[in-house]
């Protein structure tokens, strides 16, 4: 089950970076959701390589197909199939490099896990294979919104050390995140990110960054203590995502540094006549539940692994050798990580709500 997220919203994602084909199959969508190919591409859209000098030059149009579990443009309660084929595959660029793992890639782990890899491209631990979560999230982001007009955006808040401002408590649109190639809603700032990621690209390596995700509407009482706590469940799905090292949520680290007196989130009558707090260092999140403000954290994505610059390392038989890897490859993962932190939000907080449901339903 090692490919399979989630209790009830199930998603299986299948598929190598320079195969057929990558997807995913979704079971345990309600039926009677309204549901097109449409909805889902526009997130495929925004996670898709050659969008611009700041990712990948890879050209796929990464188009998807719906193979079962819709009929008459609404879901039928059975598994859903989706789909989208690999067309501008290279395997070819990575024949130098198949005697020798690539440093900090997972070429060694794999090869020493399986006794196997698929070596073109890196297989199930590309990125690629996020096509099929992007896809099953596209879906659960639909549900959400239309149960309990729930949103999810997420953004570009670092790249290297150039940090924009907490935009957290702003109410951004993903008009707004996507108003420039780097998706920081900050320009001033975003042109500083890139220009670094130019630099960078131009000299052969790569840069890290943080993104930001805050999700509105969020029902109260979602998440599953001691161990399926709502941020736990979260950071697991965070952590998923290929070249992450790092998952916080509300004050975070910075929350380590402060007194209880400024950190604790005191609750008054909110507009509505719902009870809320005053402030959120908590993140949305107490005891493990979600407490109906906005679910606010961050992820930290590493420098991609392959880059141009000539490297020493070692073979898989341990001679010294000197790696320069081609391919294509993003100088910067953050840009087109954004779609993926939310659809993976989308999945976490839809498969939560069902729990629930079903938990209410034995009252």
């Amino acid at each position: 089950m090692s490919s399979t997220f989630g209790t009830l919203y199930r998603v299986s994602t299948f598929g190598e970076s320079h195969g057929k084909a990558v997807g995913a199959i979704v079971d345990g969508c309600p039926a009677n959701l309204q549901l097109t190919e449409e909805d889902i591409q526009s997130q495929l859209t925004r996670r898709r390589p050659g969008q611009s000098d700041m990712t990948t030059p890879r050209d796929e149009a990464d188009r998807v197909t719906i193979l079962s579990g819709c009929e008459n443009g609404k879901t039928l309660g059975t598994p859903i199939g989706l789909m989208v084929n690999n067309r501008d595959q290279r395997p070819g660029d990575y024949q130098e490099m198949s005697q020798v793992p690539r440093p900090s890639h997972a070429d060694f782990t794999y090869q020493h896990k399986y006794g196997n890899r698929a070596a073109s491209g890196g297989g199930r631990s590309s990125a690629r294979e996020t096509i099929g979560r992007v896809a099953a999230g596209a879906i659960a982001e639909k549900w959400l919104r239309e149960q309990f007009g729930t949103e999810i955006v997420s953004w570009v808040s670092t790249v290297g050390d150039i940090d924009a401002p907490d935009l957290s408590e702003e109410i951004l649109s993903r008009e707004d995140v996507d108003g420039n190639l780097i998706r920081c809603p900050d320009q001033s700032v975003a042109n500083q990110m890139m220009d670094l990621v130019a630099t960078t690209r131009d000299r052969q390596d790569s840069v890290g960054g943080v993104l930001t995700c805050v999700a509105r509407g969020v029902p109260v009482g979602l998440g599953e203590p001691v161990f399926e706590r709502l941020e736990a469940k979260l950071a697991q799905a965070m952590l998923s995502i290929p070249a992450t090292k790092g998952f916080e949520i509300g004050s975070g680290f910075a929350g380590s540094r402060m007194f209880g007196s400024a950190h604790n989130d005191p609750f008054q009558m909110k507009k509505g006549g719902r009870l809320g707090t005053s402030t959120n260092h908590s993140g949305g999140v107490q005891g493990g539940i979600s407490n109906g403000e906005p679910l606010v954290f961050r992820i930290a994505f590493k420098p991609p692994a392959t880059i141009g610059q000539a490297q020493q390392t070692a073979s898989f038989d341990g001679e010294p050798t000197v790696l320069e890897a081609k391919g294509r490859h993003d100088p910067c993962v953050v840009p087109r990580a954004v779609p993926i932190v939310e659809t993976m939000t989308a999945m976490t907080l839809m498969d939560f709500v069902l729990c629930q449901s079903y938990r209410n339903a034995g009252r």
